[in-house]
């Protein structure tokens, strides 16, 4: 610590130190606000610069981060997840396979969904964060309003108002849709399965994001298609590099990413990387079909831009939902599948698929006049807030060298616990407990992330905080099998 002239430490320095042992002694806690600059100007009677040398000096030390537009909190000290060490890549490791997600897979499956377990593993957001009330009263509204145009099918391509209220809302994502570019499907996942059939045919190979999301393995293993996993840096998603191996190596026709906070691991890509990647496929020539539907969910600043923004060839299908943010039980889905629309309008007439009109009437019209973006900020408040609880939790609880990856936004943390913790032991034995999580298996199709786990930050409650330290108790045991002479009751 500096001092001045007559030894005592400099003023700015003795306020950081003064807030620093307010964290250690636990007044404020991982993913708290600590007072405002002016705040504490007034409390402690300095300078606001003095202030801000002290937040300078807090930053430095890793012990808070500031915010933009939001203000400063406290760091979880968790170690996240880190990217795979750089080396040459052998084509062995990128061999195109095919997806087997078999009756082991369907199973832990369902249980993630199952309504009366701890919803640790599923992706979806908390109904009691979600506008249900005003969101019945539009549908109720809507349908009374366009009482026609509610019971019939709607068009192909879906509700002409929602579609302008999403080519609106496409400007904050970096592009210009217009209207009548955009698609409108049931969920995300269906937009996805279509774009996989508009490019590709039985037999093709499809370049993944590893771990992967496990609903487009499940796809892909539907439509008879093989995988080249690409390794992902916890932090920026899908390594460039190894993509740009595997394109030299492998005939792939197609390329499936979640740039703005990827499932499961809550990445970010970068604006740079989000235009590599696209010049690098269209270079190739090769599809992105690009995944969307955490986008809205930024703790901080604005939303990210998506990597369609970056399309100049109409190479991207963009796709997205309200599911992870408004209505995951309405289904409403839309794409702008670029140069693929006509293809993708072809396979939405084979299979008769439109969605529900009410839900898209009330969709259209809660964009329009409900209050969307303050709603969003609400439930990204609340997300923001529960993922520091889970990381600390996470970190008081798990073993030693347990690793959380710290999302910039959406709901989801990759846990990474030691070689030979068993993730699918843990999900088995926390299923006796009425928990369900995603243990690492299900995001590959290899064996890799065998000590790894999915969580869904989205709920908060006394019984998940309980169930978290349940979790911890299996993870400590899990580690202290895989050392002999060490005692049960770690």
């Amino acid at each position: 610590m500096a001092e001045n002239e007559v030894g005592r430490p400099l003023l700015y320095e003795s306020v950081a130190a003064k807030i620093a042992g307010m964290i250690e002694r636990g007044a404020f806690r991982p993913g708290d606000r600590i007072p405002s600059i002016r705040e504490l100007s007034s409390q402690l009677h300095v300078s606001v610069n003095t202030v801000l040398g002290a937040y300078a000096q807090l930053e430095n030390m890793r012990l808070v981060e500031a915010r933009p537009q939001s203000g400063y909190y406290v760091r979880s000290r968790l170690l996240e997840p880190e990217s795979p060490p750089p080396r040459p890549v052998e084509e062995a490791e990128l061999a195109a396979q095919p997806v087997a997600m078999g009756e082991e897979h369907a199973r832990v499956i369902r249980n993630i969904s199952n309504p009366t377990l701890v919803p640790l593993g599923q992706s979806g957001p908390d109904p009691a964060l979600l506008p249900t009330g005003k969101l019945s009263r539009m549908l109720a509204s809507e349908s009374r309003r366009r009482d026609m145009e509610s019971i019939c099918h709607s068009p192909l391509a879906g509700v002409e108002r929602l579609r302008s209220a999403i080519s609106r809302r496409s400007l904050a994502m970096g592009c210009s849709l217009a209207p009548e570019e955009i698609v409108i499907t049931s969920g995300c996942m269906e937009a996805v399965a279509l774009a996989l059939q508009a490019v590709c045919r039985p037999g093709d190979t499809v370049a993944i994001s590893s771990p992967v999301f496990y609903t487009f393995l499940n796809s892909i293993q539907w439509l008879g298609l093989k995988v080249v996993e690409i390794p992902t840096c916890p932090r920026t998603g899908m390594k460039l590099d190894v993509l740009r191996y595997a394109l030299g190596q492998h005939p792939v026709q197609a390329c499936i990413s979640i740039p703005n906070y990827g499932n499961p691991t809550g990445s970010l890509m970068p604006a740079e990387n989000k235009r590599g990647l696209v010049e690098l496929l269209a270079k190739h020539g090769i599809p992105l079909i690009e995944d969307d539907v955490y986008g809205d969910l930024a703790f901080a600043g604005p939303r990210p831009e998506t990597a369609k923004a970056f399309d100049r060839r109409g190479l991207v299908l963009l796709c997205s939902s309200f599911s992870k943010s408004l209505a995951p039980g309405y289904r409403v889905g839309w794409m702008a599948p670029g140069r693929f629309q006509k293809q993708i309008e072809h396979l939405k007439s084979l299979f008769h698929t439109t969605t529900s009109t009410p839900s898209q009437l009330a969709i259209a019209e809660f964009l329009t006049n409900g209050g969307y973006d303050r709603h969003v900020r609400a439930l990204c408040r609340a997300y923001a807030r529960q993922v520091a609880q889970f990381r600390e939790l996470i970190g008081r609880h798990f073993p030693a060298g347990t690793r959380v990856t710290n999302p910039p936004g959406g709901s989801v943390l990759w846990v990474e616990m030691s070689e030979g913790v068993d993730a699918f032991t843990i999900y088995e034995e926390a299923l006796r407990e009425g928990i369900a999580i995603a243990p690492g298996m299900l995001f590959t199709t290899g064996r890799d992330f065998r000590n790894c786990m999915r969580l869904n930050a989205a709920f908060w409650s006394g019984r998940v905080e309980k169930a978290l330290m349940t979790l911890g108790r299996l993870a400590r045991y899990s580690a202290a099998r895989r050392r002999p002479g060490v005692a049960r009751g770690v």
